[in-house]
């Protein structure tokens, strides 16, 4: 069906693209703040859908994954409109930063004021010009500063648009839930335009296995939505995962990661020890359930209460088998469980003659 919104700048005819800028804000000296945007139209009516990266500026895969889209030849949008814009916090990224000048983050002020602080009305520019015209969306992030997570797509599973389209993109693992308040995710979906956030990898970098499953995915989705043409490749079944659990370090020192990104782990598995500069005083974080490790800390070193590893939980061992078939059937995920293996240094655990604690 042909969307019933109203994009409200400049919109190429059937058949055509535009590069083009969005005016979000002003400069010191006057001078418009800009984005880029790549708008590409079907000959066919067909919805309208916005693919988004760098929120955080400092998180580039997806700004990778949507050039890899760009210089693509081997897809044509032949119906529908698709949005593609490869840096929304400009100010952030010209920074090599995660927040806007004002230490604001983006992505906690939508869908934002025209009469609020700086943040508050780029974000209602945003909103208005790009997201709300739109009938779905697409939003790419990576992990935070000093941390890297397994690829995961991230949807409120209670929308069946949303549902529909996480499990069509085919990262393999599902999160469900709604997103943070006021977040561009759950305040699209809030207003009528369904929206997933696929989380994969760390900032200041483009990783490759990232980037092929980010690409992958969005292609997947246009062809769920019949805009593109092919068939959807994703994995057989996908695991769905509704808790999660960041496992935090009980005492300061050198971190010695026993797991990665990507991988199963049983209850009461050993995932990292921590010891003195001086090896002494070890003290070790053991799994609290069975799961999958969806992210971890990339710093050797630690304060208590920081996090070292995010789980999600599996169910049941069936549920276990599942994904690890599943992954292992997958060549993307394998190579991102091996690059992860290379952010994060893994070393099998060693059996502990001066312990302090065992912490589960």
């Amino acid at each position: 069906m042909p969307s019933s919104k109203q994009f409200p700048e400049i919109e190429p005819g059937p058949g055509e693209r535009l590069n083009t800028e969005m005016v979000i804000s002003e400069s010191y000296s006057s001078r418009e703040i800009t984005i880029p945007l790549h708008i590409r139209r079907g000959l066919q009516d067909g919805p309208r859908v916005f693919v988004t990266a760098a929120l955080h500026g400092d998180e580039l895969n997806g700004t990778g994954a949507i050039r890899q889209l760009l210089s693509d030849s081997s897809w044509d949008l032949h119906s529908g409109t698709l949005i593609l814009a490869p840096v929304l916090n400009i100010l952030g990224y010209e920074r090599h930063s995660r927040y806007l000048p004002d230490r604001r983050d983006l992505n906690r002020c939508f869908p934002g004021s025209k009469t609020g602080s700086m943040s508050s009305r780029m974000a209602r520019t945003i909103f208005d010009q790009l997201i709300e015209p739109c009938d779905y969306g697409i939003d790419l992030h990576t992990a935070a500063v000093r941390r890297t997570n397994y690829p995961n797509a991230r949807a409120d599973l209670s929308n069946p648009k949303c549902a529909e389209m996480a499990e069509a993109f085919g990262a393999g693992i599902i999160l469900d839930a709604p997103g943070p308040e006021c977040s561009l995710r759950r305040s699209a979906t809030d207003h009528g335009v369904p929206t997933i956030v696929v989380e994969g990898g760390e900032v200041w970098r483009m990783e490759s296995a990232v980037i092929d499953c980010m690409t992958r995915g969005v292609l997947n989705v246009l062809r769920k939505l019949q805009m593109v043409d092919g068939e959807i490749d994703v994995p057989i079944k996908q695991t769905v995962i509704s808790h999660t659990k960041w496992i935090r370090a009980e005492r300061g020192g050198l971190m010695q990661m026993h797991v990665a990104p990507g991988e199963t782990v049983k209850k009461d598995q050993a995932l990292a020890t921590n010891c003195s500069l001086l090896n002494e005083g070890q003290n070790q974080l053991l799994a609290p359930f069975s799961g999958v490790v969806l992210g971890a800390s990339t710093l050797p070193s630690v304060k208590p209460g920081e996090p070292v590893v995010h789980i999600g939980k599996l169910g049941t061992r069936k549920q276990t088998n599942a994904y690890e078939k599943r992954s292992g059937n997958d060549s993307i995920q394998q190579d991102a469980i091996e690059q992860f293996s290379s952010s994060v240094h893994v070393t099998a655990p060693e059996p502990i003659t001066d312990f302090d604690d065992v912490d589960s």
